[in-house]
């Protein structure tokens, strides 16, 4: 429900784009960007514009190429994309933002209970496997072949 404490603390009319990280965000995410590997070159971008420019592709439903300026290009973003995916970082950013949304609401940071409807659970499959009811039917076959030979 909105309040007027809960206003103050969704507000983002401060950001230059409303997906842009704020400041507590990046404490919390910051962390979690692996640092560059050692002996390759320094990087050039930001790290904290390169989580901004997914996240606004990401919000907006953008094309890559309409990606505005002031980011990295989109080349460099969707190679950093793929590589967060790859090795994880994106998975433990959500955890991590996941986790102190729950803490935030007063919540455990673990969830206690799962729900699976069952229209969604795949239920047993009947009759038996394939190849078994293909071998009994061949069997009939012969069996109705030698009969009429005979």
């Amino acid at each position: 429900m909105w309040t007027v404490e809960n206003r103050g603390l969704y507000d983002r009319s401060s950001l230059r784009y409303p997906s842009d990280l704020t400041d507590g965000e990046w404490g919390l995410v910051a962390p979690l960007i692996p640092s560059a590997k050692r002996g390759g070159r320094k990087r050039t971008h930001n790290m904290r514009e390169m989580l901004n420019a997914i996240f606004y592709v990401l919000s907006t439903g953008c094309q890559w190429r309409a990606l505005p300026k002031e980011f990295p290009p989109e080349s460099t973003v969707r190679w950093y994309l793929g590589l967060w995916e790859w090795d994880g970082t994106l998975l433990r950013i959500h955890d991590a933002l996941y986790t102190e949304f729950r803490v935030l609401e007063g919540r455990n940071a673990e969830p206690s209970l799962g729900i699976i409807d069952s229209q969604s659970a795949r239920g047993a499959e009947k009759g038996g496997p394939g190849p078994i009811r293909r071998v009994m039917t061949r069997a009939r076959r012969s069996r109705a072949v030698s009969a009429i030979s005979s």
